[in-house]
């Protein structure tokens, strides 16, 4: 049994234990969700591969490297000594901040709107302060609030251009050379060395607190992180290189992806033997498969010839997109079309009556696992599918005259990226579980320290518990709802693949890594959507951005703190403020 120095507050208590699940949920839903959208939308991810290798990131980040002491108060936008003399308040006023903060997240979810999920809470906390302790109790210099309204433009520009400058790299480095395997294979170890080392950097100085490095010297630093990029690009030389020559360069169709442990062997195994008579096999999948591209990749449905003419370029873009109404899926022999993944899935789980054991197991199966069987990038709305939902038939429409100012390039190069585009999304996860996930759960950790101790602290210890509970959360809110928010990004920003997917992650995670060292407001939401532009720029032209997305994002961002702010302050108000029995007004 807990003690607990403030029993008449249980209720406070289990409140905040619901609130706290929902906005861990949504952190999941939508902010996970958003990472792992590019990795999704270029096929380097499937849906599963995803939503397992963000469990495990997350999961672990938040239970092995959470921080095990948070701020009481999100950024400091407020001081904790305004409620020494009364606690209570505060632990209610961490309540009223998770209920503003998740039912916020919970709509922008549904909607399919990226939000910061730090914002949220800010937000939360700025409303529930107006209502106890007024305006002039919030901070709003720089270190305060003022920094939260500058990350809405600092962190995008930044992450924008580093994306840009990776991906600049890539293009006229390997892309658009002669010989674009070949330099693939030169450029890969010195970017899995970059990256390497600069995800190790994120997890060092970023979470050094919660992993106990703050001791650490420049040397020992340094060390770590050059150590790391030295090891990854040591095993990249001796399994992966081998493999992906023999794979690609070599076209063998007979070698399995398991055979990259053998390493060097592969080197010296024979001649790749002639396909049998009849057989079809793909080496590498069509990465740029159902998009309208620029210089007439064989993906495009229409026969449309190619060309570079900007004018032509409109027109056929334009034949593509009134003939998509045109084309349907194949039919079986009764003339009916066959079901989609997701439609089987749940034409399976609805076969039984919910009753039965069968049926109510079938129907929780679909619901936590219903995001595996979808399609995202055909959800997106490639030639041939119309987007999902109201918002994104009128902000994704026409998809195909943007991706049509995109270039396609050689999907064995592209194939290479996929690699540096798995390990990007998968350590930046880790960071992400080791930092965010213990600030979702800080309010939680503040209610629960003040239930037992009557203390209103400047810092609450967070207890294992918490993250667990928080880390659970999150896994649950991608696998039962992430597909959403990742159908409404991707390419519905612009054309994703490999390459251009891990120039956007590597140019978010730099500028996550440059923020913390300048301690300068990030966001990982407008850092991953900065870079998106700043590589589709460089990818194609002004055209290749589909505008109208970026200002729903935008959008999302401006109005998260007053909305989130408004709901919290004014349960908050109407709390504090309510007759009680017994007692008479103006008392």
């Amino acid at each position: 049994m807990v003690e607990r120095a403030l029993p008449e507050y249980d209720y406070i208590f289990a409140f905040g234990l619901i609130f706290a699940f929902l906005d861990a949920w949504n952190i999941g839903a939508n902010d996970v969700a958003n990472s792992f959208a590019t990795s999704v939308s270029s096929r380097s991810l499937t849906m599963l591969q995803a939503m397992a290798i963000a469990t495990v990131c997350e999961f672990g980040g938040a239970v092995l490297a959470g921080a095990r002491v948070s701020g009481t108060i999100k950024n400091g936008i407020i001081s904790t000594s305004e409620y020494e003399s009364n606690p209570s308040v505060l632990m209610l006023a961490m309540l009223c901040a998770l209920v503003g903060s998740s039912l916020w997240l919970t709509l922008a979810t549904k909607i399919g709107l990226p939000v910061s999920t730090t914002h949220s809470i800010v937000g939360g906390i700025i409303g529930v302060a107006f209502a106890t302790i007024g305006a002039n109790g919030v901070d709003w210099s720089w270190e305060g609030v003022s920094q939260v309204f500058a990350a809405w433009g600092i962190a995008p520009c930044i992450a924008g251009a580093f994306g840009a400058i990776v991906f600049l790299i890539t293009k006229y480095g390997v892309l658009e050379r002669k010989n674009p395997l070949i330099c693939g294979f030169w450029m890969i170890p010195f970017y899995f060395g970059v990256t390497s080392a600069v995800l190790t950097m994120s997890i060092v100085w970023k979470g050094a607190a919660s992993l106990n490095l703050d001791d650490w010297g420049t040397a020992p630093t340094v060390g770590t992180i050059f150590g790391t990029a030295g090891g990854v690009i040591l095993l990249y030389a001796l399994f992966l290189l081998p493999y992906l020559y023999r794979k690609l360069y070599l076209d063998d169709w007979t070698i399995k992806s398991w055979e990259v442990i053998k390493g060097p062997m592969l080197w010296f195994r024979g001649d790749v033997p002639p396909m049998p008579e009849g057989m079809e096999k793909q080496i590498v999948q069509d990465y740029y498969r159902g998009h309208t591209v620029k210089n007439g990749h064989p993906a495009i449905t229409n026969n449309v010839p190619a060309t570079s003419n900007p004018e032509d370029i409109e027109k056929n873009a334009a034949i593509n997109a009134s003939s998509d109404s045109d084309i349907v899926a194949p039919e079986h022999a009764n003339g009916t079309a066959p079901l989609t993944g997701q439609e089987l899935a749940r034409s399976k789980a609805y076969a039984q009556p919910w009753t039965t054991a069968g049926g109510f197991f079938a129907r929780a199966k679909y619901f936590f696992f219903r995001g595996v069987n979808r399609d995202i990038v055909e959800e997106q709305g490639m030639a041939g599918h119309e987007p999902k939902g109201f918002a994104a038939k009128i902000l994704a429409k026409d998809l195909s005259k943007v991706h049509c100012h995109v270039p396609a390039y050689d999907n064995k190069t592209e194939h290479l990226y996929s690699f540096l585009q798995v390990m990007t999304a998968a350590v930046a996860s880790f960071g992400h579980g080791a930092n965010d996930v213990s600030n979702g759960v800080g309010p939680l950790a503040a209610i629960y320290q003040i239930w037992r101790t009557n203390e209103a602290s400047s810092r609450s210890e967070v207890p294992i518990w918490v993250l667990v509970y928080g880390g659970a959360a999150i896994s649950i809110g991608l696998w039962t709802y992430g597909y959403n928010m990742m159908r409404n990004l991707g390419n519905r920003l612009t054309l994703h693949s490999p390459s251009r997917g891990f120039s956007m992650e590597l140019g978010a995670a730099l500028t996550v890594v440059l923020a913390t060292r300048l301690a300068l407001p990030t966001s990982t939401t407008q850092c991953i959507t900065g870079a998106t532009v700043g590589v589709a720029l460089c990818a194609g032209t002004i055209k290749a951005v589909n505008w109208r997305m970026i200002t729903w994002i935008y959008m999302g961002w401006f109005i998260t703190l007053p909305v989130t702010g408004i709901i919290s302050g004014c349960t908050m108000a109407i709390i504090i403020n309510a007759p009680r029995w017994g007692l008479q007004p103006g008392q």
